[in-house]
């Protein structure tokens, strides 16, 4: 085996491919010292023998060196961090990647959207360990990055983790042998998608399972199992290991997201129903979404009172290291499936907000509705489903 090699957009990715990565070697300790020579993302180099060791331990492909404490059946993984644009990520990025280099993994970071002739530097760089992987773990098979990367590459292995819920449609649509489409998405075709349509055709295939390629999805969602592709649990395990368990304090914690930015839910209709959640439930924090604009922010903590909190890591390691409400409720996302699992023995109870029809935009794409009901519906059966009825400025909120 020449080794394995991930792709990461996000952070959520990159702790998804830390659990699965646990799950090949469970009895490898957590919190193993980092390979010898890996430096911090963006880290600047002070000489040019700094340099080449550096060069030489984080270039794609390359294997990591022995690290004390880690055991032999470790895989050896090197991931590539295609680093987005926006600070927020970029920001929870950088601290995960150090996580990953602190469990004795290498991580490269390719500023893959860093000007003009990002893309084809990019892809000059990563061509000969994609060549060489026996495996490739992707996180977002939605990615149009990623989607180039397999048109151009057929990996013998392919395994896709958790980047949302989006998976959840990525297992329907490609055991339907549907195009792929994000589910926030209308159906009809822009100027761009025309263009990348061969690109997206090709890299479906290569998504799918056939005679000289196996398709993993590893998941802590509720999905259809596609015809020939092998799903397996991602129960948080990793995340039990390395941290916690949290000091919990009094009343709720909320859980925001992005839902007002992709353009599914009315920006006015959001606030009003995070005003009623915050009173009905006593909630003092707010926890954002990366995604989620200043804007509606600060309208939120003005209106509301609740202090916003921008994590610095996925929710669930924030969840898991505490403290944390006795309560969290959420809209629809996927932390409804993995927090009662990153969570498991706490006490904490986790609560669904369902969206109701009236809150969607009239540009939602018309499968928005159903995809919401779907994630809130599918939540563990230990979760709370709550119901929110808000009329006007005021309303009142209910639970079911």
């Amino acid at each position: 085996m020449t080794g394995q090699l991930a792709f990461v957009e996000s952070p959520v990715q990159l702790l998804n491919v830390l659990e699965w990565a646990h799950t090949q070697a469970p009895d490898r300790a957590p919190g193993a010292a980092p390979a010898p020579g890996a430096s911090a993302p963006d880290e600047p180099v002070s000489t040019s023998a700094q340099a080449s060791r550096t060069a030489d331990a984080t270039a794609p492909g390359a294997a990591p060196a022995p690290t004390p404490g880690a055991a032999r059946t470790a895989p050896a993984l090197t991931v590539v961090v295609l680093s987005p644009t926006d600070p927020m990520s970029r920001g929870q990025l950088r601290r995960m990647a150090q996580l990953a280099r602190d469990e004795g993994f290498t991580v490269h970071w390719q500023e893959a959207r860093g000007g003009r002739g990002a893309l084809v530097r990019t892809l000059r760089q990563l061509a000969p360990p994609l060549r060489r992987a026996e495996r490739v773990i992707i996180g977002d098979p939605f990615s149009r990055y990623v989607q180039l990367l397999l048109s151009l590459f057929s990996p013998r292995h392919l395994t896709v983790v958790d980047d949302g819920t989006a998976t959840m449609e990525f297992a329907a649509q490609i055991g339907r042998g549907e195009r792929l489409v994000r589910w926030h998405r209308k159906g009809n075709l822009g100027p761009r998608e025309l263009v990348l349509a061969p690109v997206t055709s090709l890299a479906r295939r290569r998504l799918a399972p056939a005679r000289r390629r196996t398709v993993e999805i590893f998941t802590s969602l509720p999905v259809e199992t596609p015809a020939g592709i092998e799903v397996t649990e991602n129960s948080y395990a990793w995340t039990r290991a390395r941290f916690g368990p949290p000091l919990l304090t009094g009343g709720a914690d909320l859980v925001g997201t992005s839902l007002v930015e992709t353009g599914v839910v009315d920006a006015d209709h959001y606030a009003r129903v995070v005003a009623e959640l915050a009173r009905a439930h006593g909630a003092t924090r707010y926890f954002a979404h990366r995604r989620e604009s200043a804007e509606k922010l600060h309208r939120i903590a003005v209106d509301t009172g609740l202090q916003v909190v921008r994590p610095d890591l996925p929710l669930e390691l924030i969840a898991r290291r505490g403290p944390i409400g006795r309560t969290v409720v959420s809209f629809p996302s996927t932390v409804v499936h993995t927090l009662p699992l990153a969570l498991a023995g706490t006490g904490v109870k986790v609560a669904v907000i369902e969206v109701a029809p009236e809150w969607l935009r009239a540009t939602a794409s018309p499968r928005a509705q159903g995809f919401l009901s779907g994630v809130a519906g599918t939540a563990a059966h230990e979760v709370d489903r709550l119901t929110a009825r808000v009329t006007g400025a005021t309303g009142a909120t209910g639970t079911a």
